[in-house]
């Protein structure tokens, strides 16, 4: 239990429940609206964030993780999607769960998505203190690259 807290087990079971409520959400409150757009926009946003999140997962390999600490044999991953942002797996997910809420026409479901970009800001702030402390290169691929969004963010 004492490796779960010190690894950030506080910010996976958050995270799980964040989800959850967006499913539930999702699910029971949904919208009767006819808006193809809409929808065709949700979907795009949701294969997209799918893409993205798998992008970073692949890139990770081995050293993928819930835990935003990195373990002991974890390597700083600078490639693939790591090379266009610092988070691409929290990244994608926000888009994904965006482009779900909007597909599912649930409105409480995407506010509740729009509640993950601070959620996942403050858990990369929390891992980017910890790779700084793991790796000396991080602080320079921080000056590189951006954290959510290329260019901007």
């Amino acid at each position: 239990m004492r490796d779960f807290v010190q690894r950030g087990g506080f910010w996976v079971v958050s995270q799980a429940l964040l989800f959850l409520v967006l499913a539930v959400l999702a699910l029971r409150f949904r919208s009767e609206s006819r808006r193809p757009a809409a929808v065709i926009a949700g979907g795009i946003l949701l294969s997209s964030g799918a893409g993205l999140a798998l992008a970073g997962a692949i890139a990770l390999g081995r050293d993928i993780t819930p835990f935003p600490k990195p373990s002991e044999r974890a390597r700083l991953v600078r490639s693939g999607a790591f090379s266009l942002i610092r988070h691409p797996i929290y990244a994608g997910v926000t888009f994904a769960s965006l482009g779900w809420a909007i597909v599912s026409k649930s409105r409480p479901a995407l506010l509740m998505a729009f509640g993950l970009i601070p959620f996942f800001d403050a858990k990369a702030r929390q891992e980017e203190k910890w790779l700084r402390e793991k790796f000396s290169a991080y602080a320079e691929y921080e000056q590189d690259v951006k954290r959510f969004i290329p260019l901007i963010y």
